[in-house]
Parts: C-alpha cells; structure tokens; sequence
C-alpha cells in the first residue's frame, strides 16, 4: 500500500506539471495581450514596453515558464496582473465560497443520488424506477448553465423564494448548489441503481433473506456494502468534479468562487492567476482520485494492492 501511495504521488507531480506546460502554451498562443487590455490600446510604445519589462513578459516564453514552476514550487504563484495581488491569497480566499458551494451540492447529491438508486433497483420495473431511470436521463443530459437559468426565472424571479445572483445569505447558496447538483444526481442516481441491481441477484442475498434477516438488514448491511466499490469511484471523482466544475454556476450566479475566477482571468488574460487556479483545480482532482483509488481497499477486503504490501 505504501509502494502504491508513493507512486501514485509521483504521479501527481508529473500530471500537474503537464497542466502547467498546457496552460500556459493556450495561454500564450490565443490573441490578445495583458499589457494592452491593462493600458489600452492608445498608451504610448514606450509605455508599453516599460510595462511589458516590469511584469517580465519581455524574457523568453521558456524563460518565463520555469521561472513560474520554480516559484510554484516554493508555493509562490505570483502575483494577478490586474489586481496586483498575491495569487496564493486571492485563491484560498475564493476556494472557501466554492467549496461551501460544492460541500451543498455533493451532500445534495449523495443523500438523494444512493436513496433515488436504492428505491429504484429494490421497485425495478415499476413507474417510480422508470420515472427515476428517466429523470436521470433528463438531469444528465441538462446543460448546467441551462438549469442554472431556468432556476433563477422559476425560484428566483417568479416566485422570488432565493436570491439570484451574490452570496448576500445562506440562502443564496440553495439554487447555485441545486444547479450545480442536479447532475450529479443523476449519475449517482443511475450507477447506484445498476450496482445494486447486481449485488441482490446474488446467492448470499437470497441466502441471508432466507435465514429470516429483516430486509432492511439485508439491503443496508449486505446489498448497500457490497455495492458500494462502484459508488464510492463515481462519488470519489464528482467530488473533484465538484470542485472544478462550478465554472458556469458560479458565472450565472455571479458567485465570487473559483470558477469565476477561472472565468474572469481567461477573459483577462491574467496569467498567473489562470495558472494558479488550474494548478490549485488538478491539485483537488488528482488527490481525491487518489483518495478514491486508496479507500478501495479498505471497503473491499478482496482488492489488494499488490505493491509492497
């Protein structure tokens, strides 16, 4: 187990310096120019350069890449272009709303995703599977953005119940988290209902209900555990999704999150905060894979890592 964690971090490192290298090779190869937007098109040549030099965009893009990488090393991403501040404070700052965001969504999808599986497997072929099967269908294929909206016009402005856009209350949080959830929903929703299907045709099922077990004994303490392996893979990478993926939520909601961030530094150009916010997103992504990958073994007793241990 040890062997496996170690090279699963070794891992780690070459696939955030991969997302480094991409990123900033996108961002140097897209039109436009920093210096520009933060100037204007009618500054002076020499201001320009004058600017251009400060902020080292004159060096060499080879240059300017491992000079990044040896910093984010150190935990120094630099500092945003526009704002002047320090990326590190700027993103610890927004990764709170995001993950108070994502925490809401992914219980959401947690509780209602595995109980909507369960009842569905245990009523299969009946009307509430197959509204179930379909609401799936339905929630997995819905842009978010699309939901987000139809939220806000519903929720937010017909029956004015939360508001729309900010982070003013609590309340604020119920339709970016519900937007932002309703897909994971589904897929939770779906791959519990498949592995559960599995798991209660088996012989130890039929032989636990025949030993007179309550059947809720038998679906929590023997289906549900066993089923589980797939659950927790899918709910491992939602989180990370989660995480990551709450671009557009948060820019429909005008949520000061990450993924606004993301958003607003790409429209920007902002260099180093683009490339600290990925960095700090393939960070989240890898490790709760990781997470995932390691819990296997303590759910399962049957998978054994066959690296050192």
């Amino acid at each position: 187990m040890g062997a496996y964690i170690l090279k699963r971090l070794a891992q780690t490192f070459v696939v955030l310096w991969g997302v480094s290298l991409v990123t900033f090779i996108l961002m140097n190869v897209v039109p436009g120019d920093p210096v520009l937007l933060m100037l204007e098109r009618r500054a002076r040549p020499e201001d320009v350069a004058r600017v251009r030099h400060e902020m080292g965009l004159d060096k060499p893009r080879a240059v300017q890449y491992f000079e990044f990488v040896a910093k984010a090393v150190r935990l120094d991403l630099g500092r945003s272009y526009f704002t002047k501040e320090p990326v590190t404070t700027a993103l610890t700052r927004r990764f709170g709303v995001t993950v108070r965001l994502a925490s809401l969504a992914y219980a959401i999808a947690l509780l209602l995703g595995i109980s909507m599986g369960v009842a569905a497997a245990l009523k299969r072929g009946s009307a509430f599977d197959s509204l179930i099967t379909g609401g799936a269908a339905l929630g997995i294929s819905a842009p978010v953005f699309w939901v987000a909206i139809l939220l806000q016009i519903v929720f937010g402005l017909r029956l004015a119940w939360f508001p729309i856009s900010g982070i003013r209350s609590p309340g604020s949080f119920v339709l970016p988290a519900a937007a932002l959830g309703i897909r994971y929903i589904a897929s939770i929703s779906r791959v519990t209902r498949t592995s559960m299907l599995e798991v209660i045709s088996q012989d130890y099922i039929r032989t636990a209900r025949a030993k007179g077990l309550a059947e809720k004994t038998v679906i929590l303490k023997h289906a549900l555990k066993n089923a589980l392996i797939p659950i927790i893979t899918l709910a491992g990478t939602e989180l990370g999704n989660l995480l990551a993926g709450s671009m557009l939520t948060e820019w429909v909601f005008a949520i000061p999150g990450m993924g606004k961030q993301m958003v607003d530094s790409i429209l920007m150009r902002d260099l180093p905060m683009l490339q600290g916010t990925v960095l700090y997103v393939a960070v989240i992504f890898v490790m709760s894979n990781l997470v995932v990958d390691i819990s296997y073994a303590f759910i399962d007793p049957r998978i054994r890592y066959s690296h050192g241990d």
